[in-house]
């Protein structure tokens, strides 16, 4: 009998195994009509400032305004650079674009592949207003020496916690480190809406004011503009189903931990490159990623086994044809570049089985 497929994101399973919380919730938002920064959105914000023991939180269209905004109320803006890795997608880097700064690519390492902290010594210019460190796949960035570089060049640090919700850094919370972070809650995110939304956390006063103006046409009382602003309000309805979500959410995270560990020691004698962690780091696992230089044979076995695998991200920023203006070419950062024809991204969710893992791990061993 033919087995079942395995999903790379099984967002259905999740909903059952809630249904209800997050149906009652969902009812009674629509039920008090208060769709646009409503009672929902107020108590979310709340709640996930508590979560990553900040005391500002506010919410936004999404993750990319996320960063926008936190940028925007940075100053930043025509002729500032922004550092940024080029291994991240490319919401990361159109967020700083949008501002009307440059963004500065840069290498990431080739354990961890987050940002290399000896390539942002390199890029510093003059015109350097803000670091970008991107949290990527759930792993946090080596915060400490960015920080140094900050201290010792007055430049603000953007954390790109879109896939970090609840991973640490030596002890401390990913987008509670810098000065202000953006969180995306796109349906696949460790903490996912049922459609987008993100967050900006801050621990700055200021700039959780000067955002709370921005993400609403510039205003504090309607009808009485104080800055040009936009319009990039968390929806009331995704706020009612993050604060359900977000009571799962530590647990989530730790089988998601768990999950990783299964893979870890099923595939543990493969040829497969298997992620690492580094020693000040709890990742989250929003991705569980492998190398290999034959990928195109391992995506043929798991297609052929029903199993569901994604690229995160099969050519870097720099590469991209929208980015062709920042003047690269292939070579100038050749470790995201050799990255990007080795990953794979194996399914990978709080709820997956170990006979999921390991029919995952079969047809990797057997490729």
């Amino acid at each position: 009998m033919q087995k079942t497929s395995i999903q790379f994101v099984d967002l259905r399973r999740q909903y059952h195994n809630i249904q209800p919380e997050i149906d009652a919730a969902m009812l009674r938002a629509v039920g008090r009509g208060d769709f646009i920064l409503g009672e929902d959105t107020r108590e979310f914000e709340k709640e996930f400032a508590a979560f990553n023991h900040a005391p500002h939180c506010i919410g936004v269209g999404d993750g990319t305004d996320a960063l926008h905004l936190a940028l925007r109320a940075l100053n930043i803006g025509l002729g500032d650079e922004v550092i940024v890795p080029t291994h991240t997608y490319i919401a990361s880097v159109l967020a700083i674009s949008n501002t009307g700064a440059r963004p500065v690519l840069v290498d990431c390492d080739p354990d961890f592949y987050c940002i290399d902290v000896k390539a942002v010594e390199r890029a510093l210019t003059p015109r350097t207003k803000a670091i970008m460190p991107v949290h990527l796949y759930g792993h946090p960035a080596d915060m400490d020496p960015l920080l140094q570089i900050a201290k010792d060049r007055q430049l603000a640090i953007v954390e790109d916690t879109a896939q970090g919700h609840g991973a640490t850094y030596k002890g401390r919370l990913c987008g509670t480190i810098g000065d202000i972070s953006g969180f995306s809650f796109y349906p696949g995110k460790n903490l996912g809406a049922y459609g987008d939304g993100g967050a900006i956390v801050t621990n700055r006063p200021e700039l959780a004011e000067r955002v709370s103006l921005l993400r609403n046409y510039g205003q504090k009382v309607k009808y009485v503009h104080t800055m040009k602003g936009y319009n990039s309000r968390l929806d009331t309805v995704q706020a009612a189903i993050l604060r359900v979500k977000l009571r799962h959410l530590a647990q989530w995270n730790d089988q998601r931990r768990a999950a990783a560990a299964r893979y870890a020691e099923l595939l543990d004698g493969t040829k497969l490159g298997l992620p690492q962690v580094a020693p000040w780091a709890n990742p989250v696992w929003h991705l569980y990623v492998v190398q290999t230089d034959r990928r195109a044979d391992l995506q043929k076995a798991l297609d052929a086994a029903g199993i569901s695998h994604g690229i995160h991200y099969p050519i870097p920023v720099h590469l991209q044809e929208a980015y062709q203006d920042l003047g690269h070419k292939p070579g100038d950062f050749p470790v995201a570049e050799a990255l990007a024809g080795r990953i794979l991204s194996l399914p990978m969710f709080p709820e997956i089985t170990v006979e999921e893992s390991q029919r995952v791990a079969q047809a990797c061993a057997g490729f």
